[in-house]
């Protein structure tokens, strides 16, 4: 049996924070062959490690069905996260090397879940330098918490809603 081809799919995200913790907004660009889709959402009440965390599973939720991901992340907290603390952490019950519970383990857990549907290549983007759709995720992030109001969630509480990138 032949092994399915997944499609190629370019990521880039990012999440902002305006105070640490304060309005956060998270956003991705997901670029498919010809087609790309810009996503983000906001929460009242975060941080940047969270909004960095969301970001990479709202766009990895967003596929609907399994691709090769080339994920771009300007985050060492999130690209490390996965590629090299997350196992550690599982194995010692969500406990750091000092034995401190894992911060963010809902995002962590979330992402671990969204990832195990692709095959994902974390790749480290430097921020602020010039990158182009790394920019731009940056500045949807940013205008993303600039509209957080009174009304919005605070990070703990789940949105519900997670738009689909149309690869059929």
């Amino acid at each position: 049996m032949m092994a399915e081809t997944l499609s190629p799919v370019t990521i880039y995200t990012d999440g902002a924070c305006l105070g640490n913790p304060g309005p956060g907004g998270w956003a991705a660009i997901l670029r498919y062959g010809e087609h790309e889709k810009e996503l983000s959402g906001r929460f009242r009440d975060t941080t940047n490690n969270r909004m960095e965390l969301r970001a990479a599973v709202e766009a990895l939720n967003a596929l609907k069905r399994p691709c090769q991901v080339e994920l771009f992340t300007d985050s060492n907290y999130l690209r490390n996260g996965i590629t090299k603390w997350v196992h550690g952490w599982q194995r010692n019950g969500w406990r750091t090397a000092s034995k401190q519970p894992v911060k963010n383990q809902d995002l962590w857990k979330a992402l671990i879940t969204a990832v195990d549907r692709h095959k994902v290549n974390w790749q480290w983007t430097k921020g602020h330098a010039g990158d182009e759709l790394n920019e731009r995720a940056d500045s949807l992030a940013t205008d993303a918490a600039r509209q957080v109001t009174d009304k919005d969630l605070a990070d703990v509480e789940e949105q519900n809603s997670t738009p689909n990138l149309p690869i059929s």
